[in-house]
């Protein structure tokens, strides 16, 4: 194939959204995006576009692309996050193989030169229905580790939950005074999931509430009587999904409670506010991402809930080094 290759730029939103939208017909994963998304994808000020970014054209058009995102907090593991993918009529060609490599030796570099002696994973992340890129993990060197699952509710008033705030707490809408509270409850309920490091400002401000898609009128939290917050619900939407399936439709993107809080209900009591009030504000379906081995049931709290699995997505990980 003649191809050229050159880091990615903010200019290449709308080409990168076009090849992703291709992708989603062949893959089907759900996911939707416009340039509007992309374009913050690609404005992360935590990004590297000259060095960790590329993007592979034949001609004008984008054809293939790749993201590694450096690790941050490291305690036992560097793991590089990445996204990629090529454009389905021109799989099977080794684009994806090169791809991989690249990410490979850019990642290995970064380990070397910040993170050394600690051992390093390159993550990959697809469908579990993607038989193309299963094999093409398996042949470049990687092995499933973790799972995950898409659910959704369709928020029919006959299945919509009912909950009350634990004893001791009360539920507040959410609040920008109360913003930089509610990234200190995400970080104390996260902290003992799998990869996760401590959420900074730049990335909150960035991928939580200064998110574009963030709806504060479908978040809340949970307070004491002091005001500290003990759980919070942070919610997304994404008009790509909505314009691709015609359903007005909405993530909860976050939901945690702090250790000290758990197994009072507080979830429960956030879910249920949220769902209500998304019914309220005429939405058609709530969606959420799980990870199958999430510590504290979550998958399990969701089903009691009302939510139903769509899609299961597969994390691949390989060693650096």
């Amino acid at each position: 194939m003649n191809a050229t290759s050159k880091p990615l730029g903010t200019s290449d939103a709308r080409d990168l959204a076009a090849l992703r939208a291709e992708v989603e017909r062949a893959d089907k994963s759900g996911l939707h995006e416009d340039a509007t998304d992309t374009l913050h994808e690609l404005a992360d000020p935590k990004l590297d576009l000259a060095h960790n970014t590329i993007g592979v054209r034949q001609g004008s058009r984008l054809v293939a692309y790749a993201m590694l995102y450096e690790p941050e907090g490291v305690q036992d593991v560097a793991r590089f996050g990445t996204a990629a993918a090529v454009h389905p009529g021109l799989r099977r060609r080794g684009i994806g193989t090169s791809l991989i490599d690249w990410m490979r030796r850019r990642a290995d570099a970064i380990r070397a030169e910040r993170y050394p002696g600690v051992p390093g994973e390159l993550l990959i992340d697809g469908t579990s229905t993607n038989a193309g890129l299963a094999a093409l993990a398996e042949r470049t060197g990687f092995e499933p580790c973790r799972y995950w699952f898409t659910m959704a509710h369709d928020l029919h008033p006959d299945r919509l939950p009912a909950a009350d705030a634990p004893a001791g707490l009360r539920l507040a809408p959410f609040a920008p005074a109360l913003d930089e509270a509610t990234r200190s409850a995400h970080n104390d309920a996260f902290r003992d999931h799998w990869n996760h490091t401590e959420t900074d400002t730049t990335d909150w401000n960035t991928w939580y509430t200064g998110h574009h898609a963030f709806r504060a009128s479908l978040s809340a939290l949970l307070l004491t009587a002091d005001d500290h917050v003990a759980a919070y619900l942070l919610s997304d939407e994404y008009v790509a999904d909505s314009v691709a399936t015609g359903l007005r439709t909405f993530t909860i993107g976050h939901l945690g409670t702090r250790p000290a809080h758990r197994g009072r209900g507080a979830a429960r009591a956030l879910l249920a506010h949220t769902l209500a009030e998304a019914g309220r504000q005429g939405y058609d379906k709530a969606e959420l991402v799980v990870d199958a081995a999430n510590p504290t049931g979550a998958l399990k709290l969701y089903e009691r809930m009302g939510f139903a699995t769509q899609r299961g997505f597969v994390t691949y990980a390989r060693p650096l080094g």
